[in-house]
């Protein structure tokens, strides 16, 4: 019975925790983008990609998901992904990056919504219907509860998934991509980071 417990302990804050990765891929929070130059427990300082300094309070029971790399080969049919993509001259949406949601996440964010990844980026949370080959890599069918969208994936697309972390995990140094709420204050808190695994830039 321990084990079962033990089991279903860990599953359940898996789930937590892959909720809580979704949140950051949401329309609304303030995302970071970076690595994280200072961190103590209670707050992250995070180096942005932009070139600011930002504090960011932890939550009580903030945790860490590993962002971790994957291959195209890992995109199937029926996968439930993530994909930033940006429109090419041609009207075809390209793919900045892949995320392979893990099945505990299925549903995450599902849509088609502006993104700032780059100026006039989309952000896709989808299933996949079709994958096709193609001359340059993969075309992708996907399906989701507002209709569908065509997204080619080159080589050398950065494919990822979620893997359960630990505080430990976020050291100084790490690259990071999070999702935070700000307060009326106007100061940001988060309660989970996403890190990049064997210090991989989360791609998101």
């Amino acid at each position: 019975m321990t084990a079962i417990r033990s089991m279903m302990s860990g599953a359940l804050a898996l789930f937590a925790a892959l909720a809580f990765a979704g949140d950051a891929l949401a329309q609304s929070p303030t995302r970071l983008r970076g690595s994280i130059a200072a961190i103590d427990g209670k707050t992250a300082t995070i180096a942005t990609r932009e070139g600011a300094s930002v504090p960011v309070k932890l939550a009580d029971n903030w945790a860490v998901m590993l962002v971790s790399p994957l291959t195209m080969a890992d995109i199937k049919e029926n996968s439930f992904v993530g994909i930033a993509s940006l429109k090419g001259p041609d009207g075809t949406l390209n793919a900045l990056e892949v995320l392979i949601f893990p099945e505990a996440a299925r549903g995450s964010n599902e849509g088609h919504y502006p993104w700032d990844l780059q100026p006039e980026s989309m952000m896709t949370n989808a299933t996949v219907a079709t994958v096709a080959a193609a001359p340059d890599g993969q075309t992708l069918t996907l399906k989701h509860k507002d209709g569908t969208q065509t997204i080619r994936v080159k080589p050398g697309t950065p494919i990822v998934t979620f893997a359960p972390g630990s505080r430990d995990d976020a050291r100084v140094g790490a690259k990071v991509f999070l999702g935070a709420t700000k307060g009326a204050d106007g100061g940001l808190t988060a309660g989970r980071l996403l890190v990049g695994k064997d210090g991989l830039t989360p791609p998101m």
